[in-house]
């Protein structure tokens, strides 16, 4: 036995040493870690017990997903934002969900040659946020951390050192705890005060920069980082209003943040020496693309292809609702989330797009990064 696990230690050494020594050319980096929320999830919560898990396991779901049109749990009609950032980076799509590796017993194989993926629907920044229903974003740090315990019993903690310093870490969650605070002050049936506010944003970078300071003890040298969208302009929230307008409210809360949020990252790097990041705007390019959905060509901005009721956003993507003709020419997939080219466009400008989507490079300079 002892000359076995010698010999299938040197073999698993010798795929990670590959792995980082000759990453293919089309392959920018040996391994793809992503953490957030709804927008990345590729099926964790398809393994989360609970009947108010939020899970995108049935059809329509996944009605394009390339080789399958079949739903994994992507809260999309085909492939989600971590899959074209992965596919940008030379792999296939999105490393797997850390549980679905569990469940197969393939975490550390996909781990050292792949990556993996603890995203999870529902998610915030906040553990309180939508709490028992998902993998909170300190949670999928601390199964990252077992993880690399994991992987560090197989090749060492040199090769692992070297694999996780090479590789891409993908984070994007706050949407939700927009969300929840939004719900909060409608449930009070008041307006927030600048006192609450400012509480808020100091426990959201609180813990976001706990999140990157975290990831960085733990190995990660290369950060892409999405920020808050516009989280008013979603269908979920614009059927609110008669007029199906945008909660300027929410918007304008959502891009305060996210200036705090670039503010804080630009303080941050510096106390982490080797550390490189990209905050990608997804704020401002999505408010480029409603400025400019004909000519992208998009017909639809502010209603999902998959719902029902005005909007469509008044029913969830389910076998029974109703399905849009055209699905690649609307943002919107269901009544919060982005449809499959929408996420593509996304990718495609954080990765190597203009210049004011990203700062203070893009992920395509982040992943070329020596480290």
């Amino acid at each position: 036995m002892m000359g076995y696990e010698v010999g299938m230690k040197v073999l698993v050494l010798s795929l990670v040493v590959g792995a980082v020594a000759a990453i293919r050319p089309s392959k920018l980096v040996p391994a793809v870690y992503v953490f957030g929320d709804s927008t990345l999830d590729v099926g964790n919560n398809n393994y989360l017990p609970g009947k108010d898990v939020p899970r995108a396991n049935k059809p329509y779901y996944g009605i394009d997903l390339p080789g399958s049109g079949r739903p994994t749990g992507r809260f999309s009609n085909g492939y989600n934002t971590a899959d074209f950032v992965a596919k940008a980076l030379g792999f296939k799509k999105s490393p797997l969900a850390y549980l679905e590796l569990k469940a197969q017993n393939k975490l550390i194989p996909s781990a050292i040659t792949r990556g993996v993926s603890y995203a999870s629907a529902g998610a915030g920044i906040l553990d309180s946020t939508n709490a028992g229903n998902n993998i909170p974003l300190s949670q999928q740090v601390r199964l990252f951390e077992s993880t690399k315990v994991e992987m560090e019993a197989k090749v060492g903690p040199r090769a692992v050192s070297k694999l996780l310093s090479k590789s891409f870490f993908l984070v994007g969650a706050g949407s939700n705890d927009f969300f929840a605070f939004a719900t909060a002050q409608a449930k009070q049936n008041s307006t927030a005060t600048q006192s609450d506010v400012t509480a808020f944003y100091g426990s959201l970078l609180s813990n976001y920069s706990a999140t990157i300071t975290e990831l960085y003890k733990l190995g990660a040298r290369k950060i892409g980082i999405i920020n808050v969208g516009p989280v008013g302009c979603v269908p979920r929230v614009r059927v609110l209003n008669v007029t199906g307008a945008c909660a300027d409210g929410m918007n304008q809360l959502a891009a305060g943040f996210d200036a705090a949020l670039k503010s804080t990252m630009a303080a941050l790097a510096p106390k982490l020496p080797g550390l490189a990041y990209s905050v990608a705007d997804s704020f401002g390019l999505t408010q480029a693309t409603f400025a400019n959905t004909l000519g992208l060509g998009f017909v639809s901005s502010d209603s999902a292809c998959c719902g029902s009721g005005r909007l469509g956003a008044q029913g969830d993507c389910t076998p029974t609702a109703t399905l849009c003709a055209a699905r690649d020419r609307y943002i919107f997939w269901d009544s919060v989330h982005p449809s499959q080219r929408a996420a593509m466009l996304g990718a495609q400008a954080y990765f190597d797009g203009p210049a004011q989507y990203t700062s203070p490079i893009s992920f395509k300079q982040l992943a070329n990064m020596m480290s």
